[in-house]
């Protein structure tokens, strides 16, 4: 038979690891970690998962470098949930980064577990400034800080994207604001997550999607309603700060945070404290906008009161002046005219004399040549048959004729 090999139980293993482990950590040490998981079971432990991150590049999400499992017994989970919530504002959550002061423990069965006797708050509120300076620097880094304040505001905002949780309080007071200003707001609501985890993520997918209907609106507004410190863990991140810095068209945020100032606010275009301030912006936007429109038809209907006035007076003037002209132009048409017909006269009495004159001379031309005178120098005219005799050929012997004289005519016969 082979020769038996030394050997132990898995469980004296694991009782040397936990012994080894428990050796080596014997008091309680402060660890940093972020909470990715917690729960709160029906006996009232709390059981969390901690993980600790590494850090992420640009455009890159970070990837867990060490995970363990933690829990806070129902005895140390009264007191210190109510002391972190007093002095941070917010219930302990997943993704806050803690301080806790753990004992390491090691279970045949469970494996290795922290067991956290306290929590420091203040390290979360310092590791929520850091994030928050941290997105800062680099928004004013990549040159985007002013981006989005230094577009210009359209002077009539009506037609609104809003970014909002369709359940959130803030959308409702924000709507009822709208509402009772009594002015035609047009308001589409791209529904997104505004606390926790998947804020961030939901949020910067509405954004996009407005992005893609930019010409459809006049600006862009992100509520929500109040909430803690922590729960503007996601409107300090750097992804979401960057697209409403470079976001096309000017972004309106009310974050619904009395006490603080979200990066989110810091680069947008009007930051404003709460859902309904929103509202009231607009609202008084519009009433200041009416306010100069009505200013404008004052003056304008001033301005063509006087405009009308001065134009009667000068049509008056112009009517007078084209009376008095057209009188002075009638006058020295009337006198022209009278020159011209006393002109016209004296020329047809001229030129009738000038025909008359030519006239006689014509006359006396013509009698001078007319057949009676001509007649009376002795001369006479000859028919035969009706016809004149003009040559000698053309009588005939025997042939009656007519001789036609200046005070007569006489009849005779042809004899040869």
């Amino acid at each position: 038979m082979p020769q038996q090999v030394q050997h132990i139980t898995l469980k004296q293993l694991q009782q040397q690891i936990k012994s080894a482990v428990e050796g080596a950590l014997p008091l309680p040490v402060w660890v940093v970690a972020e909470v990715a998981e917690l729960k709160v079971n029906y006996s009232g432990h709390c059981y969390m998962e901690l993980v600790e991150k590494s850090e992420p590049k640009r455009g890159a999400n970070s990837t867990p470098t060490a995970q363990a499992r933690a829990v806070i017994w129902r005895s140390q989970w009264a007191m210190i949930s109510p002391y972190f919530r007093q002095q941070t504002g917010s219930d302990l959550q997943a993704g806050m980064k803690i301080l806790a002061r753990v004992m390491v423990s090691y279970h045949e069965l469970y494996g290795l577990s922290l067991q956290i006797s306290d929590i420091d708050p203040s390290y979360t509120l310092g590791e929520v400034e850091r994030q928050k300076q941290l997105t800062i620097s680099q928004l004013k880094a990549d040159g985007v800080w002013d981006m989005n304040r230094e577009l210009p505001m359209p002077y009539l905002v009506q037609r609104i994207a809003v970014v909002s949780s369709a359940a959130a309080a803030g959308y409702r007071d924000f709507m009822n604001e709208l509402r009772e200003g009594g002015y035609a707001f047009r308001c589409d609501l791209y529904d997104a997550v505004v606390q926790g985890n998947a804020a961030e993520e939901s949020i910067c997918a509405a954004l996009e999607e407005v992005a893609l209907k930019q010409e459809l609106y006049d600006a862009v507004v992100v509520i929500r309603g109040g909430g803690s410190a922590s729960d503007l863990s996601c409107f300090n991140s750097y992804r979401l700060c960057s697209y409403v810095a470079q976001f096309p068209l000017p972004v309106l945020t009310g974050i619904g945070h009395d006490k603080d100032t979200s990066v989110a606010d810091m680069v947008a275009h009007t930051p404003l404290k709460t859902p309904t301030a929103v509202a009231a912006w607009l609202t008084d936007r519009m009433a200041r906008i009416e306010g100069w429109l009505e200013d404008m038809s004052v003056q304008l209907k001033t301005l063509a009161t006087a405009m009308t006035k001065r134009e009667e007076l000068r049509l008056e003037r112009l009517s007078a002046e084209i009376k008095l002209q057209a009188a002075t132009y009638c006058q020295r048409a009337e006198a022209r005219l009278e020159l011209m017909r006393e002109q016209l006269f004296s020329l047809v009495e001229r030129r009738l004399e000038r025909e008359k004159s030519r006239l006689e001379v014509m006359q006396r031309s013509v009698e001078a040549l007319s057949p009676k005178r001509i007649m009376e120098l002795g001369f006479a005219v000859v028919r035969s048959g009706g016809k004149v005799i003009k040559r000698v050929g053309d009588a005939e012997a025997g042939a009656p004729i007519e001789v036609e004289l200046a005070d007569g005519t006489i009849k005779a016969r042809i004899e040869q």
